[in-house]
């Protein structure tokens, strides 16, 4: 019998360690996603570099102003800032969502002096009023016998690595956001320049004509129209200007600071485009922070459908106490004084009117929605990227026709000229060269850029190494 007695504890603890190794709910699997074998862009990429998307490729535009903008975003944008604090939220909730996996153990001390009334029909203490004074050491421990707070903590610890995932994508939009601004406003002073160079010819234009007019060389219909051109360009002017000023303020928002003017390096034609990075579907789904983050909101919404299941099961609390209880401090620590207990606590649901069955059909939703999200944004990610790299093909065809259509639009302009200096056409002809001229060029403004955003857009689309970079660079979680 002895030997049982002394046997109890340890059959008790392995029979414990035994059931803590049940967990209810399926264990987490990522999904069979269809994955193209190769982007269909990919193949045209003559010059892809294999580690390209490894590597700070904003850099590679070779403007030093571009470089210092995208520093100062990465440390003082705001998202940034609340990313990380959203990293330590998570981490706090994960610490305390697995802390019921560990004995919880705690001390209690009270003392209180009490006058007890001599009319009561007990007689009243011998010394009246008299002392109580209590200290105590508790300790509980709920037995995780079906897994529900492990699962709880698996749900947690996936949320904790979405948070990290959600603070990679925010370095991930930040860095393309403000190298897409910084470019559009490269290619706004383009446009800019060229509707002001378009403006003084059309002045010196409309200055000729209307000294010819005094002379009755030209009549009064040519110099209306030399006007009404002039005038169109110098409205032109304030919008550009205005759409600069609102560039420049929202990528103030994004560095941090108040509205204000924006440095520029070189002009948008002094930009190098960055070198085509190489890669395949399936390495989307480990670099793309936004497709990291969909799945382990997966892996949350699949833990907790066992966590939602355990509810169905007993649940067993063992409690305990250990302490001192006396009239006196000074005959506290007696051992006559000593006091405690302990027991176990067992809770079986038998009737919930379904509250159980909703939450785990709730779960069940709950894991059924985030695999749609996954795969959806598995999807997102692959059309993305498709669309940027063949975004790169077609935006340097479309530069180089807008050069070509450039370089004939001056020569028909030049053309014109001569026409209408000679007597052989009139100065409709000169006006159509003229205006074909200035919308061709503002064009080929935006050609050169697109081609450069159409490669931020596939950095970004493809994630990668350089994230890791970047991240280095924001603020950090202060766990």
């Amino acid at each position: 019998m002895r030997r049982i007695e002394r046997c109890a504890p340890a059959l008790a603890a392995a029979m414990a360690a035994l059931l803590a190794g049940c967990m209810l709910g399926p264990d987490y699997q990522r999904p069979a996603i269809e994955v193209p074998a190769q982007f269909r862009g990919a193949a045209t990429q003559a010059n892809a570099v294999a580690n390209a998307s490894d590597t700070a490729w904003w850099r590679q535009f070779g403007d030093p102003k571009l470089d210092a903008l995208v520093d100062e975003g990465l440390r003082s944008n705001d998202d940034l800032v609340a990313a990380a604090a959203r990293f330590d939220r998570y981490y706090g909730v994960l610490g305390t969502t697995r802390a019921p996996l560990f004995p919880q153990l705690g001390a209690d001390a009270a003392g209180s002096r009490t006058r007890a009334s001599e009319q009561t029909i007990s007689p009243a203490p011998a010394t009246n009023p008299y002392n109580a004074v209590q200290a105590t050491l508790l300790a509980s421990w709920e037995i995780d016998l079906f897994g529900r707070t492990r699962r709880l903590s698996e749900a947690a610890a996936a949320d904790l690595q979405g948070s990290e995932a959600f603070r990679r994508g925010t370095v991930l939009s930040l860095v393309a956001a403000v190298v897409t601004g910084y470019v559009r406003l490269l290619d706004l002073d383009r446009e800019l320049e060229v509707t002001r160079e378009t403006l003084r010819i059309r002045q010196d234009a409309l200055t000729l004509f209307e000294k010819r007019f005094k002379g009755g060389v030209v009549s009064e219909v040519e110099v209306s129209q030399a006007r009404s051109d002039y005038a169109t360009a110098l409205r032109n002017i304030p919008l550009l200007e205005q759409s600069i000023a609102e560039l420049e303020n929202a990528l103030c928002l994004l560095l941090g600071r108040n509205p204000g003017p924006i440095a520029r390096g070189g002009p948008l034609s002094a930009l190098t485009a960055p070198a085509v990075p190489a890669g395949l579907p399936s390495d989307l789904l480990d670099r793309r922070p936004d497709i990291l983050q969909a799945e382990q909101a997966l892996v949350a919404a699949n833990a907790r459908i066992g966590a939602a299941k355990a509810a169905y099961f007993p649940s067993i609390s063992l409690t305990g106490a250990f302490g001192q209880s006396s009239r006196s401090l000074s005959d506290l620590w007696g051992g006559a004084a000593r006091v405690w207990t302990y027991g176990a606590d067992i809770s079986v649901p038998i009737f919930t009117a379904g509250a159980i069955a909703g939450q785990v059909r709730s779960a069940e939703a709950a894991q059924r929605e985030a695999l749609a999200q996954y795969r959806k944004s598995v999807q997102t990610a692959f059309g993305e990227t498709e669309n940027a790299l063949s975004g790169i093909v077609t935006s340097r065809k479309a530069l180089d026709a807008q050069k070509l259509a450039v370089s004939s639009l001056d020569r028909y302009l030049r053309l014109a000229w001569r026409r209408y200096e000679g007597g052989y056409t009139s100065y409709l002809e000169v006006t159509d060269a003229e205006r074909n001229l200035f919308t061709a060029r503002i064009q080929l403004a935006q050609s050169e850029g697109e081609v450069l955003l159409q490669s931020i857009a596939l950095y970004k689309a493809l994630g990668g190494g350089w994230v890791d970079i970047a991240v280095k660079e924001a603020p950090q979680p202060q766990r």
